[in-house]
């Protein structure tokens, strides 16, 4: 029998449609329902959502007025600071793609992604002119500033650098009247990676990818109500503050507590002044707030905490609900996944050392490691398993809504991270037949020692219960002898005199021979990358001198 001939695509089918979906009606909704509402804190004054989304229609009108329009552009190197919604929000109503760029980039950095990016214009708060100028100039994308006073400005223009201010073009331009329309897969975001394994790739979110992300966040994770008052010091270039704070809460019409930098002790003092109910923050941070509990005896009222970024300690989980008396919920995701694949929600038991369960929509597994060209699914324990009962280690693998739509410019990366439809996420873990998901660390932090493999975060888990130790990460050196050895760096806490030889002593009482750490580094701090996460391989360059290996 003849096939019938393959029907002519039909748009109603095979088209995009008509649906229409904006990330920047996370603010616009929000400004039409509750105008009078605080939306953001900062040096003591209050922003309304009202007044947020006229200043952002204002800045929208500017950046068109340059040409800004669907598909175009637009980086941005701002702070938390109420101009980073006013910029992120403008570019998203204009159907722009929003670029922002790391606050800690160098003049090469900024240059390179911007020019990666393909940027129409890049926008740039005052205190970060001295590295963005030249990179914008050298790529050349046309520069405006914000929060550079007009003296300031000047002054610039008189040495023959005429630098245009975002306030004075917006309060000239007409303002928009609502947000464009978007098809719901068009580009939102390009965020770059970190970088840990090579040049820095933009990860490219769609509208749909994000909304769908706060929407399961709001139904199944996040007990955030509409007078919860959030704190925003996570920095909002990274997936994690974008999302879990900044839309999180102006969907739900919450508050937010902006710091720019985050110091402990003026984190404390702004959430107890402000009343702060929700805390959403990296490890790094919860650290830094249990020592300026000790300093201090205030307290703000919180309802629960947030933690992601890299893993929690269990010891730093239970000291800081102590210290606070507010349960820690720990998830996990990556900028690729828009970004939570899993979490400990607020309406069940947590269950510290693990990352909680899936999200509505999201699928993990763990998949065999070792074989890169597709994806081999390992059995997860059958329902009604013994208690406890995990299925083998593996790569953690996702698939869902949350997805990026790719690698900007980089289809190779593009494929190589998403296989037969999982993206791989490099991480090594396990799941149980609840579907709880525990990772156990990075693939590329693992340690093999004599042949024996040692996982970092298992280690620093154990580490983070020696007293007077804040902060610890366990990093692997090359040896000649034994492949690699096991060093620990560690963080005393305020006041405290920690003895490396007494850590190691330590740890050789409760970690296997072949795990603990040989050689113990005490540090003031640890190198950070972008969302807080401890960067092991500046570590492992840091103290891979010859004379520092021993015996062991």
């Amino acid at each position: 029998m003849t096939p019938a001939p393959a029907a002519a695509p039909d748009p109603a089918v095979d088209g995009p449609g008509y649906g229409t979906l904006s990330i920047a009606s996370m603010l616009a909704e929000t400004a039409r329902r509750y105008p009078g509402r605080p939306a953001l804190y900062f040096l003591g004054q209050a922003t309304t959502y009202g007044d947020l989304w006229d200043q952002t229609r204002a800045y929208a009108g500017a950046l068109a007025a340059r040409g800004i329009g669907p598909g175009s552009r637009v980086a941005m190197i701002v702070p938390n600071v109420p101009d980073f919604a006013r910029v992120y929000y403008a570019t998203l109503a204009l159907g722009a793609v929003v670029v922002p760029v790391h606050l800690l980039f160098r003049t090469d950095e900024i240059e390179f992604v911007l020019r990666d990016a393909g940027a129409d214009v890049v926008v740039v708060a005052a205190p970060m002119l001295a590295e963005a100028a030249p990179a914008a100039a050298r790529a050349g994308v046309p520069l405006l500033t914000v929060l550079l006073p007009q003296d300031a400005a000047r002054r610039l223009a008189d040495q023959g650098t005429p630098v245009g201010r975002l306030e004075d073009e917006a309060a000239a331009a007409t303002p928009i009247e609502r947000h464009a329309s978007v098809n719901p897969l068009a580009a939102a975001t390009i965020l770059y990676t970190s970088g840990t394994t090579g040049t820095p790739k933009g990860a490219v979110g769609s509208h749909l990818a994000m909304v769908e992300q706060v929407h399961c966040s709001l139904i199944d994770s996040f007990d955030l109500r509409p007078d919860d008052v959030v704190y925003g010091g996570l920095p909002f270039f990274h997936s994690f503050g974008q999302m879990a704070v900044l839309n999180m809460a102006f969907r739900r019409g919450a508050s937010i507590v902006l710091l720019p930098r985050f110091d402990p002790d003026e984190a404390l003092e702004l959430l107890v002044a402000h009343g702060a109910t929700v805390f959403t923050a990296v490890p790094t941070n919860f650290a830094g707030m249990v020592e300026a509990a000790r300093r201090s005896a205030a307290r703000p009222p919180l309802r629960f905490a947030v933690s992601g970024g890299a893993a929690l300690p269990v010891a730093l989980l239970e000291a800081f609900e102590e210290a606070y008396g507010a349960q820690v919920h720990e998830g996990y995701g990556l900028t690729e996944t828009s970004p939570s694949c899993t979490f400990n929600v607020t309406s069940e038991p947590i269950r510290p050392g693990t990352v909680g369960r899936p999200m509505w929509g999201v699928d993990v597994a763990v998949a065999v490691a070792e074989v890169e060209d597709r994806v081999e699914l390992l059995p997860a324990p059958a329902p009604g398993s013994a208690a406890g009962e995990q299925s083998e280690l593996g790569e953690i693998v996702v698939r869902g809504h949350n997805l990026m739509k790719g690698y900007l410019g980089r289809p190779d990366a593009s494929a190589a991270a998403v296989v037969d439809g999982w993206f791989r996420t490099g991480d090594l873990g396990t799941v149980d037949a609840d579907g709880i998901v525990t990772v156990v660390d990075r693939k590329k932090d693992m340690i093999i020692r004599n042949g024996y493999n040692v996982y970092p975060t298992e280690v620093e888990a154990v580490l983070a219960r020696y007293p007077g130790v804040a902060l610890a990460a366990v990093f692997g050196v090359p040896d000649a002898a034994r492949g690699q050895e096991v060093h620990a760096a560690v963080v005393p806490s305020s006041g405290a005199d920690v003895d490396p030889d007494a850590v190691v002593a330590y740890m050789k009482e409760h970690v296997a021979a072949y795990k603990y750490p040989r050689v113990v580094h005490v540090s003031p701090d640890l190198p950070l990358g972008p969302s807080g996460k401890v960067l092991k391989r500046e570590l492992t360059a840091r103290h891979s001198a010859p004379d520092l290996a021993r015996e062991g």
